[in-house]
């Protein structure tokens, strides 16, 4: 048995983050406990939890401070109320039934003839490793004891019932947030979203947009080609600073040595990269293999491609661009409708669901389509129900008087944010 469990409870200096393994004492687990006790390292000597001095709990419990302890102050922060806070976490989690599941499934186990397990053998068998994280600036040992009890009751819950399921990693991976980092790292995981294209060549001008834009966040923003071109690609870092928390698109309109202008990039924090579809397929698959590495998303741009689809299919599966962009094609509609084709599904940016079904038959996953060439308001929602997931805008609103009246000339077209009317708790864990 190896079961493992983790709960991050509080704030500020007494924030409390425990990560836990409950297992067999004749199991891997009970070897690192054993090792953990008889092997001890400077600043990181862990001890048993009790309840008070010389009474430990069931099961026996190892805690492992995670903070180098540097003096007897930091010290006494582990031995008094986190040490107190993980003894009293197990034993109330003992009591409170917690374990009852685990009984059952050892007893399911046995043999007709044999005796069934009861707790107090259970506790027996099984130990506890712990692992506390106690900041060196806390202070307030009430609440270095409130919260790391929470966090080690709860999670040992989340140990004993495999919380987290599949299901639910996949739905909050690129909505979560943590709570020490400061920022949230923006994914663009519920379309349709706003990209503003920022086609200037003044940082004053780039400032005043940023700064006038409504704080939503389903904007993302665009270091446009001629802002690249003027600044360089520091000018990503200077919008960065503006707008910490953005979703930021390099548009560099890569042809060649893709994997070193995306690096680049990357290296000033861009989310996206702007690959142009014009290229060589070996210099495309180079650049979005790259951004693969990088961990941000690939924009395939196919302005002045001839036949977008054919070029798509040429590229390998596995690096397939995790968005197409789609640029103004009036003529492409007028031509079928004029042949008695089916225009139903056609914009002035072709078939978007015919293109994300290609895609998606190629490569198993489907892309996100955004689609570009004098954009205004008026057509966002027939873009929107016909495929596209991102809609970009440009002179509408950097060239606008009003830079968030223009931009809320879009918005009132979509969606509420995603996130904006949820409340953020483990919703799917039983109470």
């Amino acid at each position: 048995m190896f079961l493992v469990g983790e709960a991050l409870i509080g704030d500020g200096n007494e924030l409390a983050h425990v990560d836990l393994i409950i297992g067999d004492k004749e199991g891997p687990v009970g070897n690192a406990f054993a090792n953990g006790l008889s092997q001890l390292s400077v600043g990181h000597t862990p001890l048993l939890s009790v309840i008070r001095p010389n009474l430990m709990t069931k099961p026996a419990t190892l805690i492992i401070p995670k903070v180098t302890v540097g003096d007897l102050e930091d010290a006494n922060k582990v031995f008094g109320p986190a040490q107190t806070a993980v003894g009293r976490a197990v034993a109330d989690a003992v009591e409170e039934g917690y374990f009852n599941g685990l009984l059952e499934e050892f007893n399911a186990d046995l043999e007709e003839d044999e005796e069934p397990y009861t707790i107090d053998e259970l506790v027996e068998d099984i130990v506890i490793n712990v692992s506390v994280f106690i900041s060196p600036a806390a202070e307030d040992y009430r609440k270095i004891y409130q919260y790391n009890y929470g966090a080690t009751k709860l999670a040992i819950k989340r140990a004993l019932k495999e919380y987290p399921t599949m299901k639910k990693v996949i739905a909050e991976k690129d909505r979560g947030t943590h709570a020490i980092m400061g920022f949230k790292a923006q994914k663009l995981w519920s379309p349709p979203y706003l990209q503003v294209a920022l086609d200037l060549i003044s940082m004053d001008a780039v400032e005043h947009v940023i700064n006038s834009l409504p704080k939503r966040e389903r904007i993302i923003l665009e270091a446009g080609t001629p802002l690249v071109k003027k600044f360089g690609t520091d000018v990503i870092g200077k919008i960065r600073e503006l707008a910490p928390d953005a979703f930021i698109i390099a548009d560099l309109k890569t042809l060649d040595v893709g994997r070193v202008e995306v690096k680049i990039a990357a290296d000033e924090t861009a989310d996206a990269v702007a690959i142009s579809g014009l290229g060589t397929i070996e210099s495309i698959e180079k650049a979005i293999h790259e951004t693969q590495k990088q961990g941000i998303y690939s924009i395939l741009d196919m302005m002045n491609v001839d036949n977008f689809v054919d070029k798509i299919k040429q590229i390998r599966p596995d690096l397939m661009p995790d968005i197409v962009l789609l640029h103004r094609n009036i003529d492409k509609e007028s031509s079928l409708a004029e042949a008695g084709g089916d225009t139903s599904n056609m914009t002035e940016w072709g078939n978007i669901k015919d293109i994300k079904a290609t895609i998606k038959e190629i490569s198993g996953r489907e892309p996100l389509i955004a689609v570009a060439g004098g954009v205004t308001p008026d057509k966002v929602e027939e873009a929107t129900e016909k495929g596209a997931d991102i809609i970009i805008a440009g002179r509408y609103i950097i060239a606008s008087k009003d830079v968030r009246r223009a931009a809320e000339d879009f918005l009132a077209h979509f969606p509420v944010d995603p996130d904006n009317m949820r409340v953020v708790l483990e919703e799917d864990e039983n109470i």
